[in-house]
């Protein structure tokens, strides 16, 4: 099998740099290719059953808007590592702050010898989130170990226990973040018993439940008062906009007066940017769209170019409260991830991607509203920035997995990454890389547009 689609302009360099990778679709053999199947069956001999992989190709290189696996087959990436390389892949700031770090040492622990690479993206992210407060940051590894410490801070500050999730929302794989998480497979189902005294609300879910912002805010804020007590809790924590649950973007107004109703009632408002931050939605951070203020904001993902870095950045009153060694942990803030997080914020910076993020979601919404208009079978188009969805319904506009999954499946053998979501497995959801070219993202598209036709 070969087949290659050239991009009219993009052929050489990646558009904002990393490797020299041809910025085209390209399929040299079947996918997965013969040296994929191979590695696959390695990976089956080697590695828990339990870690699963949506495509079974496997990746040599990456940059721009392209992933070339080992078969030589170069593929159009709107996946992004799930929202992880904004920046692009190996972006030039970014390789040469690492190789330089790792240059001069690898690891001390901040705990025992500190390191200014630490201080320095602190000092960064309480520049950048919203809020002109005093802030303090602390650094981990991944965005569940992020929200975990935003709980423990939470609730070491108001004295209180209680935490409230939303329908639909996923905050990560560990025993308190399941709790918090709402779909059951594959993030919690057999592993049970988790972490007590925490609460699920309503979400504002426009497209399904046609409320609006004030008054979905209101349905949540009666349920928190009557089923739980203010009193009793500790902290909400809600995604601006939700990842894993379906790219839901709660009305205009249902964020600002949960927040409200937070700041009047003792409660910490955490914001979990870890899939929507450093630029994705066209704003640095989500909360920023509606001029959302949170207490805390955990972060992930985006923030180093692909490197394991996390933070929770937050009012320093809360942040302080903590005694000394309450926070941290070996490799929190590890040198290397923080030596790329200071060059992927120069990359955000030099390259202007809050506009690219613009950019890029006006050229998804003009593809998919044609898209729409000849499959109805699109419910509901939704996002912002380069985080945008489509939900996919049957004739009578119930979830419909089984034809998302057929979707997806007939991108990832045409060369094209997408992923899939939502609590029902009806939306799929793109993310590209803020590198990729106009060209590629509208083939990227149009091959969705063919797989809705196929099927």
């Amino acid at each position: 099998m070969s087949m290659t689609i050239d991009a009219p302009s993009e052929t050489a360099a990646s558009p904002l740099g990393g490797p020299s990778l041809p910025q085209r679709r390209e399929l040299v053999t079947s996918i997965p290719g013969p040296k994929s199947e191979a590695l696959m069956a390695r990976k089956q001999a080697a590695v828990s059953a339990g870690v699963g992989t949506m495509m079974p190709v496997y990746a040599v290189a990456a940059g721009g808007g392209v992933i070339v696996d080992v078969d030589g087959n170069s593929l159009i990436d709107l996946g992004s590592g799930i929202a992880v390389t904004n920046v692009g892949n190996a972006d030039p700031h970014v390789t040469a702050a690492v190789i330089e770090q790792v240059q001069r040492f690898t690891h001390t622990c901040f705990t025992i010898t500190p390191y200014d690479g630490y201080v320095e993206v602190a000092e960064a992210l309480n520049r950048l989130t919203p809020g002109d407060h005093a802030k303090r940051t602390a650094l981990f590894n991944s965005g569940a170990e992020a929200v975990e410490n935003a709980i423990k801070v939470a609730r070491y500050y108001t004295g209180k226990s209680a935490v409230v999730a939303f329908d639909h929302g996923y905050h990560g794989r560990t025993n308190l973040t399941m709790g918090l998480t709402a779909k059951a497979m594959p993030y919690k189902a057999g592993f049970g018993p988790f972490a007590p005294d925490i609460y699920r609300a309503p979400m504002s879910y426009p497209y399904r439940d046609g409320l609006s912002g004030a008054e979905a805010a209101a349905r949540a804020i009666h349920m928190m008062d009557r089923q739980i007590g203010a009193d009793r809790i500790a902290a909400i924590i809600i995604e601006p906009i939700q990842g894993e649950g379906g790219f839901v973007v709660p009305a205009e107004g249902f964020l600002p007066a949960l927040q409200a109703w937070a700041n009047a009632n003792n409660v910490v408002f955490i914001a979990d940017e870890v899939q929507t931050g450093f630029a994705r939605t066209g704003q640095m951070f989500a909360s920023e769209h509606e001029g959302v203020v949170p207490d805390l904001i955990t972060m992930a993902k985006g923030i180093a170019g692909g490197l394991p870095l996390a933070a929770v950045t937050g009012r320093a009153e809360m942040m302080d409260a903590v005694h000394a060694g309450g926070l941290g942990g070996t490799y929190g803030g590890n040198p290397i991830a923080t030596a790329a997080a200071l060059g992927a914020l120069k990359a955000y910076d030099e390259h202007d991607l809050l506009a690219r993020a613009v950019e890029l979601e006006a050229i998804i919404r003009d593809e998919l509203t044609t898209l729409q208009a000849r499959d109805g079978r699109i419910g509901d188009i939704r996002g912002r920035g380069a985080m945008m969805a489509i939900e996919l319904t049957d004739a009578e506009g119930k979830p419909d997995a089984a034809l998302t999954a057929k979707v997806a499946k007939h991108c990832h053998l045409e060369g094209v990454v997408v992923l899939t979501c939502g609590t029902d497995g009806n939306v799929i959801r793109l993310l590209p890389p803020l590198s990729i070219s106009d060209e590629l993202l509208r083939e990227g598209i149009r091959v969705i547009g063919e797989a809705l036709a196929a099927n």
